[in-house]
Protein backbone atom coordinates (compact mmCIF):
# COMPACT_ATOMS: atom_id res chain seq x y z
CA UNK A 1 0.00 0.00 0.00
CA UNK A 2 1.72 3.76 -1.43
CA UNK A 3 1.29 5.73 2.01
CA UNK A 4 1.83 9.84 1.50
CA UNK A 5 2.49 11.04 4.85
CA UNK A 6 2.23 14.64 3.45
CA UNK A 7 -1.18 13.70 3.51
CA UNK A 8 -1.26 13.42 7.36
CA UNK A 9 0.33 17.21 7.79
CA UNK A 10 -3.11 18.32 5.19
CA UNK A 11 -5.61 16.07 7.56
CA UNK A 12 -4.50 17.91 10.61
CA UNK A 13 -4.48 21.24 9.42
CA UNK A 14 -7.90 20.39 7.79
CA UNK A 15 -9.15 19.46 11.02
CA UNK A 16 -7.39 21.72 12.67
CA UNK A 17 -9.20 25.13 10.59
CA UNK A 18 -12.51 23.02 10.00
CA UNK A 19 -11.95 25.09 6.47
CA UNK A 20 -10.01 24.28 3.16
CA UNK A 21 -9.00 27.65 2.97
CA UNK A 22 -7.83 27.75 6.72
CA UNK A 23 -5.86 24.87 6.35
CA UNK A 24 -4.30 26.29 2.88
CA UNK A 25 -3.29 29.68 5.07
CA UNK A 26 -1.61 27.11 7.71
CA UNK A 27 0.68 25.21 5.69
CA UNK A 28 1.20 27.91 2.86
CA UNK A 29 -0.45 26.26 0.12
CA UNK A 30 -3.05 27.42 -2.33
CA UNK A 31 -6.79 26.51 -1.73
CA UNK A 32 -7.10 24.60 -4.69
CA UNK A 33 -3.95 22.65 -4.11
CA UNK A 34 -5.68 21.99 -0.27
CA UNK A 35 -9.00 20.67 -2.27
CA UNK A 36 -7.12 18.00 -3.61
CA UNK A 37 -5.07 17.10 -0.87
CA UNK A 38 -8.71 16.69 0.55
CA UNK A 39 -9.89 14.50 -2.09
CA UNK A 40 -7.02 12.22 -1.93
CA UNK A 41 -7.39 11.93 2.17
CA UNK A 42 -10.99 11.08 1.52
CA UNK A 43 -10.35 8.73 -0.91
CA UNK A 44 -7.93 6.93 1.17
CA UNK A 45 -10.02 6.65 4.18
CA UNK A 46 -13.33 6.28 2.51
CA UNK A 47 -14.90 9.55 3.93
CA UNK A 48 -15.55 12.81 3.52
CA UNK A 49 -14.11 14.29 6.54
CA UNK A 50 -15.35 17.57 6.05
CA UNK A 51 -19.18 17.96 5.24
CA UNK A 52 -20.66 21.51 4.22
CA UNK A 53 -23.16 22.64 6.54
CA UNK A 54 -25.04 25.89 5.24
CA UNK A 55 -21.47 28.47 4.51
CA UNK A 56 -19.27 25.97 6.72
CA UNK A 57 -18.04 22.89 7.22
CA UNK A 58 -17.98 20.43 10.12
CA UNK A 59 -16.22 17.17 10.84
CA UNK A 60 -17.42 13.80 10.39
CA UNK A 61 -17.80 11.43 13.38
CA UNK A 62 -15.21 9.55 11.99
CA UNK A 63 -13.12 12.90 11.49
CA UNK A 64 -13.91 13.86 15.24
CA UNK A 65 -12.61 10.37 16.53
CA UNK A 66 -9.30 10.37 14.82
CA UNK A 67 -8.52 14.30 14.91
CA UNK A 68 -6.55 13.38 18.52
CA UNK A 69 -4.47 10.62 16.96
CA UNK A 70 -3.93 11.95 13.53
CA UNK A 71 -2.14 15.28 15.92
CA UNK A 72 -0.20 13.46 18.03
CA UNK A 73 1.20 11.58 15.02
CA UNK A 74 1.94 14.67 13.05
CA UNK A 75 3.63 16.27 16.17
CA UNK A 76 5.70 13.09 17.33
CA UNK A 77 7.06 13.23 13.48
CA UNK A 78 8.05 16.97 13.58
CA UNK A 79 9.85 16.02 16.30
CA UNK A 80 11.69 13.23 15.44
CA UNK A 81 12.68 14.78 11.88
CA UNK A 82 13.16 18.21 13.73
CA UNK A 83 15.19 17.29 16.68
CA UNK A 84 18.61 18.20 16.42
CA UNK A 85 17.61 21.90 14.72
CA UNK A 86 17.84 24.80 16.45
CA UNK A 87 14.95 26.26 17.40
CA UNK A 88 14.16 29.90 15.31
CA UNK A 89 11.51 31.66 17.12
CA UNK A 90 11.39 34.13 14.51
CA UNK A 91 9.98 31.63 11.61
CA UNK A 92 8.40 29.76 14.33
CA UNK A 93 4.70 28.71 12.96
CA UNK A 94 2.53 26.82 15.11
CA UNK A 95 -0.46 26.98 17.37
CA UNK A 96 -0.92 26.64 21.00
CA UNK A 97 -3.75 26.09 22.87
CA UNK A 98 -3.52 27.18 26.48
CA UNK A 99 -6.42 25.76 29.38
CA UNK A 100 -6.14 27.88 32.22
CA UNK A 101 -8.76 28.88 34.81
CA UNK A 102 -10.24 32.11 34.61
CA UNK A 103 -8.60 34.08 36.86
CA UNK A 104 -5.02 33.15 35.93
CA UNK A 105 -5.97 34.10 32.64
CA UNK A 106 -6.93 37.46 33.44
CA UNK A 107 -3.86 38.02 35.49
CA UNK A 108 -1.25 36.52 33.22
CA UNK A 109 -2.94 36.05 29.89
CA UNK A 110 -2.27 39.53 28.56
CA UNK A 111 1.63 39.27 29.48
CA UNK A 112 1.76 35.61 28.18
CA UNK A 113 0.07 36.78 24.98
CA UNK A 114 2.23 39.58 24.70
CA UNK A 115 5.53 37.83 25.25
CA UNK A 116 4.69 35.24 23.20
CA UNK A 117 3.66 37.24 20.12
CA UNK A 118 7.41 39.60 20.89
CA UNK A 119 9.45 36.74 20.86
CA UNK A 120 7.64 34.61 17.93
CA UNK A 121 4.87 36.71 16.09
CA UNK A 122 4.41 33.18 13.67
CA UNK A 123 2.34 31.49 17.14
CA UNK A 124 -1.05 31.43 17.48
CA UNK A 125 -2.37 30.97 21.10
CA UNK A 126 -5.97 30.11 21.89
CA UNK A 127 -6.62 31.01 25.54
CA UNK A 128 -9.56 28.34 26.51
CA UNK A 129 -11.95 28.30 29.07
CA UNK A 130 -11.59 25.10 31.68
CA UNK A 131 -14.76 22.95 31.45
CA UNK A 132 -17.55 22.18 33.49
CA UNK A 133 -16.22 18.83 33.96
CA UNK A 134 -13.07 17.06 33.76
CA UNK A 135 -11.74 15.43 30.22
CA UNK A 136 -8.79 14.06 28.57
CA UNK A 137 -8.17 16.73 26.37
CA UNK A 138 -4.39 17.26 27.78
CA UNK A 139 -3.24 13.63 26.99
CA UNK A 140 -5.83 13.43 23.73
CA UNK A 141 -3.27 16.71 22.86
CA UNK A 142 -6.32 18.93 22.28
CA UNK A 143 -4.77 21.21 24.93
CA UNK A 144 -0.76 21.68 25.33
CA UNK A 145 -0.64 23.73 28.45
CA UNK A 146 -2.81 23.11 31.73
CA UNK A 147 -3.48 25.21 35.05
CA UNK A 148 -4.28 23.39 38.24
CA UNK A 149 -4.38 23.50 42.05
CA UNK A 150 -3.08 19.41 42.06
CA UNK A 151 -1.39 16.87 40.35
CA UNK A 152 -2.35 14.70 37.84
CA UNK A 153 -2.93 11.21 38.38
CA UNK A 154 -2.45 10.17 35.18
CA UNK A 155 1.05 9.20 34.92
CA UNK A 156 1.66 10.33 31.48
CA UNK A 157 1.06 14.23 32.11
CA UNK A 158 3.98 15.87 33.49
CA UNK A 159 3.54 18.75 36.17
CA UNK A 160 5.81 21.83 37.62
CA UNK A 161 5.06 23.97 40.69
CA UNK A 162 4.98 27.38 39.71
CA UNK A 163 3.25 29.44 42.42
CA UNK A 164 1.53 29.25 46.16
CA UNK A 165 -1.33 31.10 46.53
CA UNK A 166 -2.80 32.61 50.01
CA UNK A 167 -6.39 32.98 50.57
CA UNK A 168 -8.24 36.14 51.33
CA UNK A 169 -11.59 37.73 51.84
CA UNK A 170 -12.94 40.01 49.82
CA UNK A 171 -15.71 42.07 50.57
CA UNK A 172 -17.63 45.42 49.15
CA UNK A 173 -16.34 48.71 50.72
CA UNK A 174 -18.10 49.66 53.55
CA UNK A 175 -19.35 45.96 54.40
CA UNK A 176 -20.08 45.01 58.10
CA UNK A 177 -16.85 43.14 58.31
CA UNK A 178 -14.77 45.59 57.56
CA UNK A 179 -15.63 47.45 60.73
CA UNK A 180 -13.39 46.46 64.13
CA UNK A 181 -12.16 42.97 64.28
CA UNK A 182 -13.10 40.18 61.70
CA UNK A 183 -13.40 37.28 64.17
CA UNK A 184 -13.94 33.42 63.16
CA UNK A 185 -17.76 34.00 64.32
CA UNK A 186 -18.63 36.86 62.28
CA UNK A 187 -16.68 35.48 59.18
CA UNK A 188 -18.46 32.14 59.86
CA UNK A 189 -21.60 33.72 60.35
CA UNK A 190 -21.60 36.34 56.95
CA UNK A 191 -23.10 34.94 54.00
CA UNK A 192 -20.71 33.24 51.66
CA UNK A 193 -20.36 32.58 47.91
CA UNK A 194 -18.12 29.73 46.49
CA UNK A 195 -16.03 29.67 42.97
CA UNK A 196 -16.64 26.41 41.66
CA UNK A 197 -16.59 25.30 37.84
CA UNK A 198 -18.86 22.55 38.45
CA UNK A 199 -21.40 25.08 41.00
CA UNK A 200 -20.17 22.99 44.84
CA UNK A 201 -21.19 24.88 47.46
CA UNK A 202 -18.83 23.43 49.68
CA UNK A 203 -14.82 23.70 49.67
CA UNK A 204 -11.73 23.21 52.23
CA UNK A 205 -12.80 26.23 53.69
CA UNK A 206 -15.76 24.90 55.47
CA UNK A 207 -13.71 21.52 56.38
CA UNK A 208 -11.33 23.95 58.48
CA UNK A 209 -14.33 26.21 60.00
CA UNK A 210 -15.82 22.61 61.27
CA UNK A 211 -12.66 21.77 63.15
CA UNK A 212 -13.67 24.60 64.76
CA UNK A 213 -16.88 23.89 65.58
CA UNK A 214 -18.68 26.18 63.29
CA UNK A 215 -20.41 26.21 59.79
CA UNK A 216 -21.01 28.89 57.36
CA UNK A 217 -23.78 29.66 55.08
CA UNK A 218 -22.93 29.55 51.43
CA UNK A 219 -26.21 30.96 49.67
CA UNK A 220 -24.33 30.93 45.91
CA UNK A 221 -21.58 29.39 43.81
CA UNK A 222 -20.43 31.49 40.64
CA UNK A 223 -18.86 29.70 38.24
CA UNK A 224 -15.25 32.46 37.57
CA UNK A 225 -13.96 34.30 39.76
CA UNK A 226 -14.72 36.92 37.77
CA UNK A 227 -18.13 36.76 38.33
CA UNK A 228 -17.58 36.07 41.97
CA UNK A 229 -15.98 39.44 42.54
CA UNK A 230 -18.75 41.13 40.47
CA UNK A 231 -21.55 39.60 42.49
CA UNK A 232 -19.66 40.42 45.84
CA UNK A 233 -19.55 44.42 44.78
CA UNK A 234 -23.08 44.93 44.41
CA UNK A 235 -23.89 42.24 46.94
CA UNK A 236 -23.59 41.96 50.70
CA UNK A 237 -21.93 38.08 50.26
CA UNK A 238 -18.18 37.28 51.15
CA UNK A 239 -15.86 35.84 49.12
CA UNK A 240 -12.71 33.44 49.42
CA UNK A 241 -10.16 32.97 46.89
CA UNK A 242 -6.64 32.86 46.07
CA UNK A 243 -5.01 36.41 46.35
CA UNK A 244 -2.41 36.66 43.65
CA UNK A 245 -4.01 35.35 40.89
CA UNK A 246 -7.27 37.63 41.58
CA UNK A 247 -5.15 41.01 42.92
CA UNK A 248 -5.46 43.31 39.87
CA UNK A 249 -9.18 42.29 39.32
CA UNK A 250 -10.18 43.12 43.02
CA UNK A 251 -7.70 46.78 43.08
CA UNK A 252 -9.65 47.45 39.59
CA UNK A 253 -13.20 46.90 41.70
CA UNK A 254 -12.17 48.68 44.59
CA UNK A 255 -12.91 45.89 46.58
CA UNK A 256 -11.95 45.13 50.71
CA UNK A 257 -9.42 42.85 50.91
CA UNK A 258 -9.37 41.10 54.50
CA UNK A 259 -7.08 38.55 56.28
CA UNK A 260 -8.93 35.04 56.90
CA UNK A 261 -9.66 34.78 60.93
CA UNK A 262 -8.22 31.42 60.41
CA UNK A 263 -5.52 29.36 59.22
CA UNK A 264 -5.70 28.52 56.03
CA UNK A 265 -3.79 26.16 53.71
CA UNK A 266 -1.95 27.80 50.78
CA UNK A 267 -3.59 27.16 47.16
CA UNK A 268 -0.35 25.21 45.31
CA UNK A 269 -0.78 26.30 40.99
CA UNK A 270 0.66 23.49 38.77
CA UNK A 271 1.49 23.76 34.83
CA UNK A 272 0.47 20.29 33.61
CA UNK A 273 1.56 19.14 29.86
CA UNK A 274 1.82 15.63 27.96
CA UNK A 275 4.93 13.96 28.11
CA UNK A 276 4.74 13.94 24.26
CA UNK A 277 5.88 16.89 24.58
CA UNK A 278 9.08 16.95 26.88
CA UNK A 279 11.46 17.40 24.03
CA UNK A 280 9.48 19.70 21.83
CA UNK A 281 11.60 22.78 21.82
CA UNK A 282 8.86 24.65 20.29
CA UNK A 283 6.53 23.59 23.52
CA UNK A 284 9.66 23.49 26.39
CA UNK A 285 9.73 27.55 25.22
CA UNK A 286 6.26 27.96 25.86
CA UNK A 287 6.07 26.66 29.14
CA UNK A 288 9.29 28.45 30.18
CA UNK A 289 7.66 31.47 29.17
CA UNK A 290 4.29 30.80 30.50
CA UNK A 291 6.51 29.77 33.61
CA UNK A 292 8.22 32.97 34.01
CA UNK A 293 5.18 34.81 33.32
CA UNK A 294 3.35 33.08 35.69
CA UNK A 295 5.75 33.42 38.76
CA UNK A 296 5.92 36.96 38.25
CA UNK A 297 2.12 37.19 40.12
CA UNK A 298 3.96 35.91 43.02
CA UNK A 299 7.00 38.41 43.21
CA UNK A 300 5.99 40.61 45.96
CA UNK A 301 4.91 44.16 45.07
CA UNK A 302 6.25 47.10 47.22
CA UNK A 303 2.87 49.70 48.30
CA UNK A 304 2.86 52.82 49.73
CA UNK A 305 1.60 52.79 53.40
CA UNK A 306 -1.82 53.14 54.06
CA UNK A 307 -3.54 55.24 56.80
CA UNK A 308 -4.71 52.57 59.14
CA UNK A 309 -8.55 51.93 58.24
CA UNK A 310 -8.68 53.11 54.97
CA UNK A 311 -11.55 51.73 52.83
CA UNK A 312 -10.82 49.65 49.74
CA UNK A 313 -6.93 49.19 50.95
CA UNK A 314 -5.73 45.62 50.41
CA UNK A 315 -3.79 44.22 53.73
CA UNK A 316 -0.27 43.40 54.09
CA UNK A 317 0.60 39.67 53.77
CA UNK A 318 0.10 37.46 57.11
Amino acid sequence: MQLDLNLLTALDALLEEGSVAGAAARLHVTSPAMSRSLGRIRKATGDQILVRTGRSMVPTTRALAMRAQVHALVQQAHQLLSAQQELDLAALDRVFTVRWHDALTAASGTALITAVHRQAPGVRLRLSAEPGTDDAELRRGEVDLESSSGTPTLPDIRHRLVGSDRLVVAVRPGHPLTEGTLSLERYAAAEHLTVSRRGSLQDPIDEALTAHGLERRVVAAGPTAAFALQLVLDTDLVVTLPDAVTRTAREQLGLVTLPPPLPLPDVPLYLLWHQRYDNDRAHTWLRELATETVRALFTPVPRPAAASGEAGCTVPNV
